[in-house]
């Protein structure tokens, strides 16, 4: 299974997967949809990072005129949401100016000095006169006018469905900040060119590496506040709050007082990337890093990026086990443990009956939960129940499946139903169990007049007969 890796440790922006992913051997040409349709470039550097060498892409204007106009025409980047999607924390003014050109970088076998779409190139503010730095520039759109623009593109079919995913988790985002609809919203940065670039870009060049898993350890999103429009807010923004509640990987303070996670990038890994505790097994292929604006020693500013094939083994699971015997607890408390217990952080609540001393019967509580959640487990589990103690039971991990839900549509007694199925997989998409979920067997089994096991099996082999 052909698998892309992103190493979340110091967050990451849309120009830094962007970088990332050419420094693992995506081909810049691919970019080419991005350019034609809109007036910018992207320009690729060389550049180091507490002693990494790592690859950077600025996004820059080409049409200055056009620029110069919606810079003055008071919506400009100071406006609204100031996350810098161009380097982490509010790098407005700067674009790492000692950019080295000369060290010859590469991680994959791949020539970026071929598709550097503007050769050399000063970073110094001012220095260039035909070319302005992209980030908040251009007009702020609608989310309807942002999807305009991508449909409009001519990209294929599959990179335009990624990008306006993209587009609306940060459009979902955007609105349950603001407390509007999604057809009302208006972008501020992410719906400037720069942010449309980053954002098509980046499916373009993900298309071009045709991974099939996309994963990434947890993200962190610095410290610190962060500059809007309302006054100054805590880091991780809102929007990258709210981003992250629609996403699958975990969200993680530190390491430095910066803005490490903007929404671009948020939205971006939000959209591609399943999460893992930490890197998984990976016979590598390629690896890259890209360079972030600020120089944050001694942690590296860059976002790393891990391509290879995939085990095919389960994936590793970091876990904790907790245990109480129970003797005197209610059935309507043990009833509740599964719900009362995941409100703080378990996985799975299992509840055996057991002989307790003097041949009483009692139960075996056991509960599964990450662990860092372990403290907060055992106390609610020892309120709930009253148990006087509350046993780690020493387990480090568990080996698990991929598990995804699809829908079987099936025929029973003449009409048609739909039915949730779990499939299981190994990391290599490899499935070995079907299992339709009863409640929806069950419901239709009551509605059809029919057996639920008729259901079930129609609804299983529906699913079976995909594969």
């Amino acid at each position: 299974m052909r698998t892309i890796a992103f190493d979340g440790r110091m967050g990451a922006s849309g120009d830094m997967i962007l970088a990332a992913l050419v420094d693992a051997g995506a081909d810049p040409d691919v970019l080419d949809p991005v350019t034609d349709a809109l007036d910018l470039e992207y320009r690729t550097s060389e550049t180091e990072k507490s002693g990494i060498a790592a690859t950077g892409v600025d996004v820059v204007l080409t049409d200055v005129e056009r620029s110069a106009d919606h810079d003055h025409d008071g919506d400009g980047p100071d406006h609204d949401h100031q996350h810098d999607d161009h380097g982490h924390a509010h790098d407005h003014h700067h674009h790492d100016h000692d950019r080295a050109h000369d060290h010859g970088h590469s991680h994959a076998e791949h020539d970026h000095a071929e598709h550097d779409h503007a050769d050399d190139h000063d970073h110094a503010e001012g220095h260039d006169e035909a070319h302005v730095h992209a980030e908040g520039h251009g007009p702020h759109r609608s989310y309807l006018e942002v999807c305009e623009i991508v449909e409009d593109m001519g990209l294929p079919t599959a990179v335009e469905r990624d990008a306006l995913a993209i587009f609306e988790l940060l459009g979902e985002a955007e609105a349950g900040v603001h407390g509007e609809s999604l057809e009302d919203i208006h972008f501020h940065e992410v719906g400037a060119d720069d942010a449309i670039a980053d954002v098509v870009g980046t499916a373009l060049l993900i298309d071009d590496l045709d991974p099939d898993r996309i994963v990434t350890t947890p993200i962190a999103a610095g410290r610190g506040t962060v500059s809007m429009s309302h006054g100054e807010y805590p880091v991780p923004s809102p929007a990258v709050v709210e981003i992250a509640t629609r996403s699958d990987w975990s969200l993680r303070g530190g390491p430095v007082d910066a803005e490490l996670l903007t929404p671009t990038g948020a939205a971006i890994l939000g959209h591609y990337a399943d999460a893992v505790e930490s890197l998984p097994a990976i016979d590598l292929e390629a690896s890259g890093y890209g360079a972030g604006g600020y120089d944050l020693d001694p942690h590296p500013n860059v976002l790393r990026v891990l391509v290879g094939d995939g085990s095919s083994e389960l994936v590793k699971d970091d876990i904790a086990v907790l245990e109480t015997n129970l003797d005197d607890t209610t059935p309507e408390v043990l009833g509740g443990l599964q719900e009362t217990l995941s409100d703080v952080g378990a996985r799975d609540v299992s509840i055996v009956p057991a002989t307790m001393k003097k041949s009483r019967p009692g139960h075996l509580v056991k509960v599964i939960c990450k662990p860092e959640d372990r403290e907060r487990v055992a106390r609610r589990l020892a309120e709930e129940t009253g148990t006087l103690g509350v046993r780690d039971a020493g387990a480090t991990h568990r080996w698990i499946a991929e598990r995804e839900f699809e829908t079987a549509d099936i025929e029973v007694e003449g009409d048609r139903y739909e039915v949730t199925v779990k499939v299981a997989t190994d990391a290599d998409g490899d499935v070995y169990d079907v299992s339709a979920e009863y409640d929806d067997a069950a419901a239709v089994a009551r509605d059809a007049n029919a057996p639920v096991r008729t259901v079930l099996r129609r609804a299983e082999a529906s699913l079976q007969s995909r594969e």
